[in-house]
């Protein structure tokens, strides 16, 4: 999987004459990125339809990981792999400089694929203890597509720039638990720590390809687990009165803790609590014993999630004491945190990205799912996550227009046009990863 040769040799001889760390000319920078794209794009597309068909679950990767530790070691990498059980880190070293880092995940979902398209996934997987299809369904398949696409262009392009490639491929992102997995295995100590990191995600149906999305501060959301076990007396359904009924515990619950967020958070600031799981009883004519919740916590604000957990356990005392039960089981799990972009890396790369996409280039709000990419953060690596679009335009317009949205991520009808969206991916990729070398140059030479 080479780019072709002509094509690039005048492209490389043409970003040699420029010196090294030179203010970059996105908008002529991005033509020949596709141009070089244009003619690789084939064994790009022959990867991606791969991985799409055959799709493994968080930390069952090792297939996917073998592929694309192949690909990078013939590009030129250092490979290790099995980083974090299944990940894999690929180096590239091209004389002093900054590290700077480039994400993508390996891990897919367990779920039907139902997009009919002809390399649509029919594989299956043990999860949990059962069989279950398994989809690329959050488009991991295109972040890898686009990650290796960006590997080749910046190494095509080593006269431009001075430092480290560190290409990282996490698994368990879905679980929300690739990202510790890799740095409780080394990743910062047995490999350089990033100066600056990037990754991006593909987008459901807000967006149209060739649309490069970003935000300014939170791009995701903080999520903690919750599990509430209500406490009652159990009995016969004909004599509540004997009873201690835990469904009704609970169920006031579900509803009463929703006055949390609408009367005691912000409305301004973004915060959920959702109930997923109830679990309670055997027979409709047994009261039973006691009931089970399981939810989720959702912020981008810290202030925000500890008034909210403050409340959710405040409430679910408060309904315990008022059926005269004992005192709930509460467990809140903190999960993962709010992916916050760097301002520094968002305004040196918005500068290369606004002169490439122009008005393609958009600043979205942050979106209420969650994203363990925030574990590299913490740990003290400035990133930029951005978000590019993945339908044709006219299919964006006419569900705009119909108020109907196309299917978005997690969906089994998740189907994004791969050319023009890995295009999107690889270019705008490529000129983030070439705006931070140039920035952190110039910094270290004032």
């Amino acid at each position: 999987m080479r780019f072709a040769r002509p094509l690039l040799a005048a492209f490389a001889v043409g970003m040699a004459a420029l010196p090294a760390h030179a203010e970059i000319d996105a908008a002529s920078l991005k033509q020949s990125i596709e141009a070089a794209f244009e003619s690789d794009y084939p064994k790009l597309d022959a990867l991606y339809r791969d991985i799409h068909a055959h799709p493994e679950l968080a930390f069952q990767e090792q297939k996917t990981a073998a592929k694309l530790a192949a690909e990078m070691r013939a590009i030129g990498f250092e490979v290790t792999e099995k980083v974090g059980r299944t990940g894999l880190v690929a180096l590239y070293k091209n004389g002093d400089g900054p590290t700077i880092m480039v994400r993508t995940e390996l891990d897919a979902l367990p779920m039907e694929e139902k997009t009919g398209l002809p390399y649509a996934s029919r594989d299956k997987a043990n999860w949990q203890g059962r069989e279950t299809f398994v989809a690329h369904s959050c488009g991991h398949d295109i972040h890898m597509a686009s990650w290796v696409g960006a590997a080749k262009t910046l190494v095509t392009l080593k006269d431009r720039w001075n430092g480290t490639l560190m290409f990282i491929a996490q698994p368990g992102e879905e679980v929300g638990a690739g990202a510790m997995a890799m740095l409780m295995d080394g990743l910062f100590t047995r490999f350089p720590k990033p100066d600056v990191g990037f990754a991006l995600h593909s987008g459901g149906g807000v967006f149209a390809y060739g649309t490069v999305a970003y935000t300014i501060g939170a791009r995701s959301s903080s999520a903690d687990g919750l599990t509430i076990r209500f406490k009652g007396r159990g009995g016969h359904g004909a004599s509540p009165q004997a009873t201690i009924d835990p469904v009704m515990m609970a169920s006031r619950f579900v509803v009463d803790v929703q006055s949390v967020i609408s009367r005691e958070k912000d409305p301004t600031k973004f915060g959920v609590v959702s109930i997923g799981s109830f679990q309670a009883g055997t027979s409709a004519n047994i009261i039973p014993d006691e009931a089970i919740l399981q939810g989720t916590i959702r912020s981008f604000d810290a202030d925000v999630r500890t008034k909210m957990i403050e409340g959710v356990k405040r409430t679910a005392q408060a309904v315990a004491e008022m059926a005269n039960a004992p005192a709930p089981d509460i467990m809140i799990t903190e999960g993962i945190k709010a992916v916050v972009n760097d301002d520094a890396v968002v305004a040196t790369a918005e500068k290369v990205l606004r002169a490439a996409f122009g008005d393609k280039l958009r600043i979205a709000p942050p979106v209420t799912a969650s994203e363990d990419y925030s574990e590299y953060i913490r740990s003290g690596v400035p990133s930029l996550f951005f978000n590019i679009g993945v339908y044709d335009p006219e299919a964006v317009a006419a569900a705009e227009k119909a108020g109907t949205p196309l299917p978005g991520n997690h969906s089994p009808l998740y189907a994004p046009v791969p050319k023009p969206t890995i295009q999107t991916g690889v270019t705008a990729m490529t000129l983030a990863v070439l705006s931070a070398f140039d920035q952190r140059a110039q910094y270290k030479g004032q």
